[in-house]
């Protein structure tokens, strides 16, 4: 609970830090092998970027489907959703 309590100054470790930053939902035009490297380099394998990757796409994917449906949301449904 104190990652979504404060999410912005909780330790997390490096690997969890690299995920957490990874710029797929804010600039997914702007990925690059040199992206996937860095989550490489912070102890992630092949198999686990494929599962980030997958996770993060499809919440983008289900949020942009309600939000071109214009589907509304309860405050408590989307609590802890900042970007």
């Amino acid at each position: 609970m104190a990652f979504m309590d404060n999410c912005r100054t909780i330790q997390l470790s490096p690997k969890m830090s690299a995920i957490l930053a990874w710029k797929l939902t804010m600039a997914p035009h702007a990925m690059a092998e040199s992206d996937v490297q860095q989550l490489r380099d912070a102890g992630l394998e092949d198999d686990d970027i494929l599962a980030v990757n997958l996770i993060i796409s499809y919440f983008n994917f289900a949020h942009r489907i309600a939000l071109g449906l214009g589907v509304t949301f309860h405050a408590d449904e989307v609590d802890g959703y900042r970007y």
